[in-house]
């Protein structure tokens, strides 16, 4: 008889780990508009099912706790027994043995500080918050609630010019957001409990390569009000667009040379291709929208002209001022703020890095979009230095990824400590001190800390700070307009300034540096609200009839990702580096949407919306679903192009 023996998996072992695998996939496709405390006695129960139960704080303290939940979902308790609640929990925190107990504990603590108003709601009124009319998981997720499944079923049967028609009733940048959205609508794709979520920005991004030329609907008779916009970027274009639609008077200034903020001066055009962004931009002005570029707003014309000239005004500055590290030597020639150098590229006034050593402190999205410039622009050696793990990075994934495909050096745990110059004061050198992963902060990332090695010396030709962006507010205080701490504009969630009669602010301006498709969303829910201000009462609809649900590929299926220009090719240059998904690949992709407007839970959530109306939910400047701008059924037929009635 042997002593030991090989351990083989058994079929019941397949079948155990099969079933976790697709318990994951049902968590991580769990939609927005869960109840949190159901939530909260699920997620607790799988963690106490894991624990051994050797201690009391386990043991007894869990099961406790789970019996309280069970009664506030029972609406029998009254609204003392949250405090029980949260000394339970807190208890077993402090007194655990094993770290699983301890995090189980730590669950029922975060739900109930994040979500109290759900837990009083199911003891004092006996109905659950979660169960509210909300849409469909990508189209919630989405933060300007575009109608993600009526595209896609568009897409599925060639009709892409509708699609674009479509999708333009909540977002009027099709293409830029099919180029560069960082689709916060997968996240929850109810695919994921099949196989893997859609592949939405690809089947976006194939519409607009294969609509052609598709124009504006027509405008709403002028109402004789008029709207200055402080602002050329996603946000302020985007209100633009939607007023002109409504029949305002629009006009925009633009501090820069042209229009398209951080969409042109903080985005590299092998992402987004010139031509289409000012295709794009033509589009949007073929509404009548005026412009004045080269102007800066408190300097050349103040605020208060602009509130005495026009109706309302919104302010959208966008983020491009850059922050300093603060170390030694930063002052030094050949320090370059990833603000200016993006700025530069985007007037078309290339930086030259021929033979040079450049190294990049930062690991975000704007961190590798210089990175990847500096490749291009000649650089010999290019280091990004970033103070966490590459997987602590705030910038996409496949960003990363491209970044090193292309020869960048990604050196992590390495946190800047001083900028070494020569006797001219130019940059020879940065030095930056070794770090070691430590505890989980705020955020859910593990914090650095000081490691007890020697500081490392990269040598630098040129020094690249990309740490973050803020606003210029200083012409803004002093026309009187609130400044937060940290710089932000204080606006409330409908965009309206507090005090300030007509005055409304939205995108970066208010909720610091984000992506495009946030400041989109803050310039619809702006349009909105400033039209119902000036006494309107527009809606914005669309005339585009979407396709019958067909669920025709329900089988386990493989996503089609987005292919990439070889990496060798690529870096040499500044065209678009992603390749648009073929007739077959857009067929078969889009066949997998699970039309989840139609089918299982979206029709008992409140199913398609077809036009705005004002109510309770998105304004862009907050998560859902807290703000002003929300969505309908429209119960009437729908045809061609969008349109706006008052």
């Amino acid at each position: 008889m042997s002593r030991l023996e090989v351990k083989m998996p058994g079929q019941a072992q397949a079948v155990v780990e099969q079933l976790y695998r697709n318990m994951e996939r049902r968590i991580a496709a769990s939609p927005p508009g869960l109840c949190p405390v159901d939530m909260a006695l699920n997620f607790l129960n799988l963690c106490q099912a894991q624990t051994c139960g050797k201690c009391v704080p386990c043991r007894i303290g869990l099961a406790q706790l789970s019996n309280m939940i069970r009664e506030v979902l029972d609406g029998e308790p009254d609204i003392s027994i949250l405090h029980r609640i949260e000394n339970t929990a807190q208890v077993i925190v402090d007194t655990a043995d094993c770290a699983i107990g301890i995090d189980a504990a730590n669950l029922v603590l975060m739900g109930l500080k994040g979500f109290r108003d759900d837990y009083e709601e199911h003891i004092l009124h006996h109905r659950c918050l979660g169960t509210l009319k909300n849409p469909v998981p990508c189209v919630a997720l989405c933060p300007a609630g575009v109608d993600i499944p009526g595209y896609i079923s568009l897409v599925n049967e060639g009709r892409c010019a509708d699609a674009v028609r479509l999708i333009r009733k909540d977002n009027p940048f099709p293409t830029a957001c099919a180029y560069i959205c960082e689709h916060p609508c997968e996240a929850r794709c109810r695919r994921n409990m099949v196989d893997d979520a859609l592949n939405i920005r690809g089947l976006k991004r194939y519409a607009v390569d294969h609509a052609g030329d598709v124009p504006q609907p027509k405008k709403a008779p002028a109402t004789g009000k008029s709207v200055a916009i402080v602002g050329g970027g996603p946000g302020g274009l985007s209100a633009a667009y939607y007023l002109a639609l409504m029949g305002h008077r629009v006009t925009v200034y633009e501090q820069q040379k042209q229009l398209g903020g951080m969409m042109r001066y903080g985005i590299p055009s092998y992402r987004f291709p010139r031509e289409k962004l000012d295709a794009e931009i033509a589009s949007i002005l073929s509404l009548g929208i005026e412009v004045h570029t080269g102007v800066k707003v408190g300097q050349d014309v103040t605020f208060d002209q602009l509130k005495d000239q026009y109706d309302c005004l919104y302010i959208s500055i966008g983020a491009h001022t850059d922050k300093k590290t603060g170390i030694q030597g930063e002052d030094s020639q050949g320090v370059v703020s990833a603000v200016e150098m993006l700025r530069h590229i985007g007037d078309d006034e290339m930086p030259d890095f021929t033979g040079q050593n450049v190294v990049v402190i930062g690991g975000g999205n704007v961190a590798m979009d210089v990175t990847r410039s500096a490749i291009r622009l000649g650089a010999d050696k290019v280091t990004c230095v970033y103070r966490r793990r590459q997987e602590d990075m705030t910038a996409q994934r496949e960003e990363v990824e491209g970044a090193i495909a292309e020869g960048a050096e990604v050196l992590t745990l390495q946190a800047p400590l001083k900028i070494e110059a020569d006797e001219t004061g130019h940059v020879t050198a940065l030095w930056t001190q070794p770090q070691i992963i430590g505890e989980i902060d705020k955020a859910g990332r593990p914090r650095p800390n000081t490691a007890s090695v020697e500081p490392l010396r990269i040598p630098a030709d040129t020094v690249i700070v990309a740490i973050g962006q803020g606003i210029e507010s200083r012409g803004l205080e002093e026309s009187g307009i609130k400044i937060q701490r940290g710089g932000n504009v204080a606006a409330n969630t409908s965009t309206q300034i507090p005090d300030m009669e007509g005055v409304f602010a939205g995108g970066d301006c208010v909720t610091g540096p984000a992506t495009v498709i946030r400041a989109i969303a803050a310039g619809k829910a702006a349009a909105a609200n400033i039209d119902e201000y000036m006494g309107f009462n527009h809606e914005i609809k669309v005339d585009v009839k979407v396709p019958t649900p067909r669920c025709t590929d329900l089988r386990p299926r493989g996503r089609v990702n987005a292919t990439e220009r070889d990496a060798c090719e690529r870096k040499c240059d500044f065209q678009c580096i992603e390749c648009s998904m073929t007739d077959e690949e857009a067929a078969q992709e889009s066949s997998r949407c699970l039309r989840c407007d139609h089918f299982g839970y979206g029709i008992f959530k409140g199913g398609r919306v077809e036009k705005w109306k004002r109510s309770r939910s998105m304004a862009g400047n907050c998560p859902p679903p807290r703000a002003p701008l929300s969505w309908r059924p429209l119960k009437r037929p729908v045809s061609p192009s969008p349109t706006c009635a008052s």
